[in-house]
């Protein structure tokens, strides 16, 4: 890595991406100069755009389809020469090259992948599956590497390892570990890549011809993607195109780059001298192959083969100065952009919340739930999932002990929300003044605030929310019921909920793993699927207009709105999910959460939006606010909070993204500092 890149915060190099490409250049059949300098030119477009590793087709330097000629001297001489001079040309390029071409050892002839850094032949890699089937007649020309003696061969001059056990390491670029296979080897049940990857490879490279016919796109499509899935790898695969023989077949030139199961990027097919590239995420590998356990006992099962595999370090000179990221980030990596994705998400949680409650309510007996509700999101969403839970189970909506319990801070607004909710959705619908009670209590504590002076700490605070719960409880007692909690996973993961109170304890939560941002969007979704009627539909917009506060200390009254903000404190919702998914799924480094996190909002035109967010609600963060907001979000997650984590009643998991519960994903002492995650975040991230 340069000086530039290392200091440079804004560089891709220095946050565990790499920037790979797919390359296929237009060639003539035995014509290897042409080839060569198709293939210089495309190589030089690579090295101008940051590219680290780019793979080229399958016998690019001869063409595929050269059948017999293959055995000729002069082909293979030609060949040579053009390999030779591409080493040497390419000398002064910064970044890896995997060029295909005929090579001659042992008087035999292998399908060969070369791989070239900066005018070194860094190895060999043999084809080791050559079909013999239908249109391919390898086998006629070729020997398979497994026909290898030698594990080191001459080429261009250079004494290089030989075989197809090779792994490619850049230990200058953490996690950057590369293998090579060549078009059928990819195909087979058990392919060399997979042992490849297993072996700690991170990036897999196939140089392919394969012709296409008619559905192959797709599958060789779907083939990547289940590699890179399968790894977890990223899979870089370039097939022959344009300028192959045509006499009994045709060749797209299909250029596929895929990362752990998704297509991050795919050329045009037909088209000549394409160069396709995507920003490869090593960190996200490792982070997923560190907690996948069973990769690990997979590749225990096959250390006496692994063991074999050789280790090709090369310090990898990357491109002069910053290289900017071009990989989309997702603002809200909890909630899906596209609607049909997002329709989807809201639908399988909003059946696995009322599945969770369901079960809970069949296997304890019991047929009446306790809920509070406070006209805010997440009771909204709770009380909407009691109710459907009621008529999953033939039970009448009655049977939804639904309170709403004002105290010395409601206003006016959330108070007729709850009413209107609760009448709306059919519920039993209660309201108990809890003011009497906690001036009581703040009276037995002996606190100024029983006698109406303005004293509005803590304990002011603790005292309302206490009381409710109190009510909730003694009501489950008094009705034969279960207590529904409404506490949602982001205040979970900021420690924004009274211990023992209803956002923290409860017999059953069904928001518990459910991040703020997704509550939003499953009512959102309730109102646009109109499955909960018009009554319904009208409160429900309003409860997602209103602004999110625990309300708790008086403003100038009733009218006024909310005199506290929750996102003032805390920080925006919308950030600090951020912050939590690349945390709690992946581990990330704070500076490494704080550049996704720029990437992702700072430019309202970067990332992607849910498009049912209006242009006038769309927010953006400079590096400065990130900061500020992360720091807090560490402060509160690692250190201040994960007592009241350990003490979470049952809820059910909703998605990969990771829960907190104590028995679940998260499990983690309560006395734990933050002191490395905030030093990281100064030393590491400027402003």
């Amino acid at each position: 890595m340069t000086s530039a890149q290392a200091h440079d915060f804004t560089s891709l190099y220095r946050h565990g991406f790499v920037r790979v490409a797919s390359a296929v250049p237009v060639v003539r059949v035995a014509d290897p100069e042409f080839n060569c300098d198709a293939t210089l030119a495309l190589a030089r477009r690579a090295a101008a755009d940051g590219v680290a590793i780019t793979v080229f087709p399958e016998l690019g330097f001869s063409a595929y389809t050269a059948d017999d000629l293959f055995h000729q001297n002069a082909l293979q001489g030609a060949v040579d020469d053009a390999v030779a001079r591409f080493v040497h040309e390419s000398a002064d390029l910064p970044g890896v090259f995997a060029i295909g071409a005929p090579q001659r050892f042992e008087g035999r002839l292998f399908n060969c992948g070369i791989v070239v850094h900066r005018g070194q032949v860094l190895g060999v890699v043999p084809k080791s599956y050559l079909p013999g089937y239908r249109e391919f007649y390898e086998k006629r020309q070729f020997v398979a590497a497994r026909d290898a003696v030698s594990e080191r061969v001459l080429v261009a001059g250079q004494d290089a390892p030989f075989g197809s056990d090779l792994l490619f390491a850049a230990p200058n670029v953490p996690g950057l570990v590369f293998h090579v296979e060549i078009c059928e080897d990819g195909w087979v049940p058990v392919t060399p890549s997979g042992f490849g990857a297993l072996a700690g490879a991170t990036v897999l490279l196939n140089l392919s011809a394969s012709n296409i016919v008619i559905g192959k796109a797709g599958y060789r499509r779907n083939l990547c993607t289940n590699h890179s899935a399968r790894y977890i790898a990223a899979y870089l695969y370039s097939a022959a195109g344009p300028g192959e023989s045509t006499t009994d077949l045709a060749w797209d030139g299909q250029a596929v780059i895929a990362e752990n199961g998704s297509l991050l990027a795919e050329g045009e097919r037909f088209e000549s001298n394409q160069l396709v590239t995507a920003d490869v995420d090593l960190e996200r590998l490792a982070a997923d192959r560190l907690r996948m356990t069973s990769f690990n006992d997979n590749a225990h099962d096959h250390r006496e083969r692994l063991k074999r595999f050789r280790r090709v370090d090369f310090e990898l000179e990357l491109p002069p100065g910053p290289v900017r990221l071009r990989r989309e980030i997702q603002r809200f990596p909890y909630v899906p952009a596209n609607t049909a994705d997002r329709n989807e998400r809201c639908r399988e949680v909003h059946h696995i919340q009322v599945q969770g409650l369901t079960q809970r309510l069949a296997a304890t007996g019991i047929e009446k739930v306790v809920i509070g509700v406070s006209g805010g999101l997440d009771s909204t969403q709770a009380l909407i999932i009691a109710a459907q839970s009621m008529d999953k189970l033939g039970l009448p909506r009655e049977n939804v002990l639904a309170y709403t319990m004002p105290g010395f801070a409601t206003t006016n607004h959330t108070l007729t929300n709850a009413h209107k909710l609760m009448k709306a959705l059919g519920t039993s619908a209660h309201e108990i003044d809890i003011r009497p009670s906690a001036r009581q209590m703040l009276a037995d504590l002996g606190h100024p605030a029983a006698d109406g002076s303005p004293v509005y700490d803590v304990t002011f605070e603790n005292v309302q929310a206490g009381e409710r719960t109190s009510h909730l409880f003694r009501l489950a007692n008094h009705h034969g019921a279960l207590v529904v909690g409404t506490g949602d996973l982001s205040e979970q993961a900021l420690g924004w909920a009274t211990y023992g109170v209803g956002d923290q304890m409860s017999h059953y939560n069904v928001n518990a793993s459910v991040p703020k941002t997704l509550i939003r969007y499953l009512i959102a979704w309730e109102v646009a699927t109109e499955q909960l009627g018009e009554g319904a539909d009208e409160v429900l917009r309003s409860i997602l207009a209103t602004e999110i506060s625990p309300e708790l200390v008086p403003g100038d009254g009733p009218d006024s709105g909310p005199s506290q903000s929750s996102e003032a404190k805390v920080g925006p919702y919308e950030l600090q999910d951020f912050h939590l998914y690349y945390l709690l799924r992946f581990g990330y480094r704070p500076s490494r959460i704080a550049y996704l996190a720029q990437h992702a909002w700072g430019d309202v035109n970067a990332g992607r939006w849910p498009d049912l967010v209006p242009e006038s609600e769309r927010n953006s963060y400079d590096l400065p606010t990130i900061k500020k907001w992360l720091r807090e979000f560490l402060w509160r997650f690692i250190q201040t909070s994960q007592f009241k984590r350990s003490a979470m009643p049952n809820a059910p998991k909703v998605g990969s993204g990771g829960s907190l519960s104590p028995r679940g994903d998260w499990r983690a002492p309560s006395d734990a500092s933050a002191r490395a995650w905030l030093d990281e975040l100064e030393a590491n991230v400027p402003g």
